[in-house]
């Protein structure tokens, strides 16, 4: 079997660039390795190690694989007297972290990410470090607070002054201006929602955004932002290794929805069922001030619908949770309507939630609408919850016996908004160090984030290859049903599909 091997050995375990032959034996997707994008194709293939009794290593680049005779220094944090009564601050060099940690007791170790945190040697001296960060995609919160610990990060733990902020997104890169960003600037920007930097869809042109790294003097860029932006990261990292640059690229993954694969949980997402909680309140108590009352809640989830679960679960005042991950249709028996008279005959009132991304093929049908994108590419959707409010209404008018009132509230744009709770804070400020400190240890081409509790460096491939999406036929669904005792509208070929896609997601 061939394979390319590197030139590191530690405690008589061999690193190697695998091929795809390699790949298929460990259960890697070949193609993981490439992403496209602008034109440009990535070739890189993964970073493994293997151990003894199954053991993989999915490792994140280190400068030093294409710079070579790469200087490293003490890590002045041994120096920090914030720091001087931690026993063991620094990270071991083979501490890793294990990707699934249910096992069996003839199971192979199986496959593992580097673990995140401060390293004894640094490729980066304080006084030379030029870094940047830049927003990108949506809102979500938590931004700012990650800014904010970036910034101070760098400043208070590696003696770091200059910072910049990236202004509007990937485009801001070339088209607009740069800020400094020092810890006074972003002293208390944590407070507010949103991001200082601004932000936009779209705009990526890797050869001016490295060219302008380049011509910046950059040498650390911190990119924030969702799948679509860490395929841009991948990208500018593979544009930066084929020049020869010594410049780190760390990405910190942000979706509201929480559809990042492999992290255990994406920041602004614990914010985000906070603030869900409090439109299903008021939609309960719309609800039930009036006979026949109907309380519609529409919350984000454009293809995951874990907002929407979780906010169902917290509450317990929710009758029927609508995800896009699970089918369901309206009319004839075992249909929404007929659950929702039956709801309204036993309890005299009802709390609906759905996902912005839900019942979309049905919507679609009925408007004979086209699919169209936004600059990021995403697929532009129906406003689900007013198309479903006008044919819950439309239903019910027809049947004079059951007059029924129904408040809608869309929370879409409100949730996105708000700051940080202090769960995402905390969370904000691990993920912000994290990609610091690996930055300093000289690693790149890697987001940032919990895998079982443990932060790790993750390669950019395994974040963009998919979406993490609600398992239907999983434990937290059923606890979901069980909980608003609403049908699960699924024939037997939507569970033998949910089956399927379980398997997949499981590979």
């Amino acid at each position: 079997m061939e394979s390319t091997m590197s030139n590191s050995v530690s405690n008589g375990v061999v690193a190697e660039i695998i091929t795809s032959d390699v790949k298929k034996k460990v259960g890697l997707n070949p193609r993981n390795g490439f992403v496209s994008m602008g034109g440009l194709l990535n070739n890189l293939k993964p970073k493994i190690v293997s151990g003894d009794f199954g053991y993989i290593l999915e490792d994140v680049p280190h400068m030093s694989d294409y710079i070579h005779h790469l200087p490293s220094s003490t890590n002045p944090l041994q120096y920090n007297p914030a720091y001087s009564v931690v026993k063991q601050y620094f990270v071991d060099h083979d501490d890793s972290v294990a990707e699934k940690i249910v096992v069996h007791k003839n199971s192979s170790r199986g496959m593992h990410f580097r673990r995140a945190g401060p390293r004894q040697r640094v490729y980066f001296k304080s006084d030379e470090v030029r870094a940047c960060i830049v927003t990108c995609g949506g809102l979500c919160p938590g931004l700012n607070t990650v800014i904010r610990e970036i910034v101070c990060g760098l400043h208070h733990m590696y003696d770091v002054k200059a910072v910049l902020g990236i202004v509007g997104g990937y485009r801001g890169f070339y088209s607009k201006n740069t800020i400094s960003l020092t810890p006074k600037v972003v002293n208390d920007i944590h407070k507010r929602g949103g991001t200082i930097l601004g932000t936009s869809r779209g705009g990526h042109d890797t050869k001016k955004i490295v060219d302008n790294i380049e011509d910046r003097g950059i040498n650390q860029v911190y990119i924030i932002g969702g799948d679509g932006t860490q395929k841009g990261a991948a990208v500018i990292f593979e544009e930066i290794r084929r020049r020869g640059l010594k410049v780190a690229v760390a990405g910190i993954p942000k979706t509201i929805d929480n559809d990042i694969p492999v992290i255990d949980k994406s920041f602004g997402f614990d914010t985000a069922v906070e603030e869900a909680q409090r439109a299903i309140n008021a939609a309960h108590v719309e609800a039930t001030s009036i006979e026949n009352g109907i309380g519609l809640v529409k919350l984000m989830g454009r293809n995951s619908g874990f907002i929407a679960m979780y906010a169902t679960l917290a509450s317990r005042d929710v009758d029927c949770c609508l995800i896009p991950e699970s089918p369901f249709y309206l009319e004839g028996p075992g249909g929404l309507f007929e659950y929702i008279e039956k709801r309204l005959k036993e309890n005299g009132h009802m709390v609906i939630v759905i996902a912005e991304g839900a019942g979309q093929e049905l919507l679609s049908e009925s408007l004979h609408s086209t699919d169209q994108q936004d600059a990021s590419g995403n697929k532009l959707l129906q406003d689900v919850g007013l198309w479903i409010s006008q044919r819950i209404k439309d239903h019910f008018s027809k049947r004079s016996k059951m007059a029924i009132n129904l408040k809608y509230i869309d929370l879409m744009y409100m949730i996105r908004a708000v700051p940080g709770n202090a769960s995402d804070n905390v969370y904000c400020t691990l993920l912000a160090q994290s990609a610091v400190h690996g930055a300093m240890a000289g690693y790149t081409g890697f987001t940032v984030g919990p895998v079982n509790g443990r932060h790790a460096y993750i390669p950019f491939h395994r974040i963009i290859e998919k979406q993490h999406k609600v398992v239907i036929t999983d434990r937290m669904w059923a606890r979901l049903l069980s909980s608003t005792n609403q049908p699960s509208f699924l024939s037997t070929k939507d569970v033998i599909e949910a089956g399927k896609t379980e398997n997949l997601l499981n590979c």
